[in-house]
């Protein structure tokens, strides 16, 4: 299994960004229990950012609601974070994440968003 994240870049603050994650190497969209974005800034701990389930529902950190949606489209395995309104906070390495039904978890290796101000 496989996890390919794209979409970052250098962005000014209050642009906007799609981040995508491909899972690839997995036998069916069903097999995915959730898959969630986590984020990393120079020197902190990765944190959560948002997760979608196997049913649709949404989740999100406190201070991504309202700015980012997650979504998915299921026959091409892949979840998109839209991400608005961006504050330079945000800069950081992103992470997708993949859980499976037979709780195994799989990481992507990464994009970089650069939020200037």
């Amino acid at each position: 299994v496989q996890l390919q994240a794209c979409g970052g870049g250098l962005v000014q603050a209050g642009g906007s960004l799609r981040l995508s994650c491909t899972t690839s190497g997995i036998r069916s969209s069903g097999y995915i229990n959730s898959v969630g974005w986590y984020r990393q800034a120079p020197g902190t701990q990765r944190e959560w950012v948002a997760s979608i389930i196997r049913s649709g529902a949404a989740n999100y950190a406190d201070s991504m609601r309202g700015r980012f949606t997650i979504s998915r489209d299921k026959t091409k395995n892949t979840v998109y974070l839209q991400m608005n309104s961006l504050k330079p906070e945000d800069t950081g390495q992103y992470y997708c994440r993949t859980y499976t039904i037979a709780h195994q978890e799989y990481w992507g290796q990464g994009t970089l968003v650069t939020v200037s101000s």
